[in-house]
């Protein structure tokens, strides 16, 4: 979501900024955001029913209102560690390819709103799955926060696959 903001140098001069908003979360102890749009609600966490020779990363389905979702863990499908579940943790749910995915983070922190000139490109390393999952960084309050690429991160043939 783009805001627009008017700004006054003095008392003649009115400039319009655009500015994104971002909803920052942890996972695995670090600062992860996706796009305000992105994020259809925050719930918390409830047990999950568990699929059978489903991906470590996939925790198994949750009922919302009736639509079966699956739960990813975004720690261990980073590669980090895995999340152990409890009800301290929240349910982050977005759309990918239309359709409703449930990504477990510990915690939520707030909304970000920033110029998109802030936003920094991810560094090259030498990893393709960081550069793909990784669409920036923002430097916020003297924290890294990256921004997810939900499509690279979730992508729609997995989902099919359940």
């Amino acid at each position: 979501m783009q805001s627009q903001v008017e700004v006054k140098h003095g008392d003649q001069e009115v400039k319009h900024a655009q500015f994104s908003e971002f909803v920052s979360f942890t996972v695995a102890g670090q600062a992860f955001c996706l796009k305000i749009t992105q994020i259809r609600e925050i719930r918390r966490w409830s047990p999950v029913t568990i699929l059978p020779h489903a991906p470590s990363d996939v925790l198994g389905v949750m009922n919302l209102r009736g639509a079966v979702i699956p739960i990813y863990d975004l720690s261990a499908r980073f590669g980090l560690h895995q999340t152990e579940a409890s009800e301290r943790n929240v349910v982050i749910v977005v759309a990918v390819g239309g359709k409703p995915v449930g990504l477990l983070a510990e915690s939520v922190s707030e909304i970000i709103s920033i110029n998109p000139d802030d936003i920094q490109d991810t560094p090259p390393v030498d990893s393709r799955y960081t550069m793909e999952y990784i669409q920036g960084i923002i430097s916020h309050d003297e924290t890294m926060v990256r921004i997810i690429n939900l499509d690279a991160v979730i992508s729609v043939p997995e989902q099919v696959m359940m």
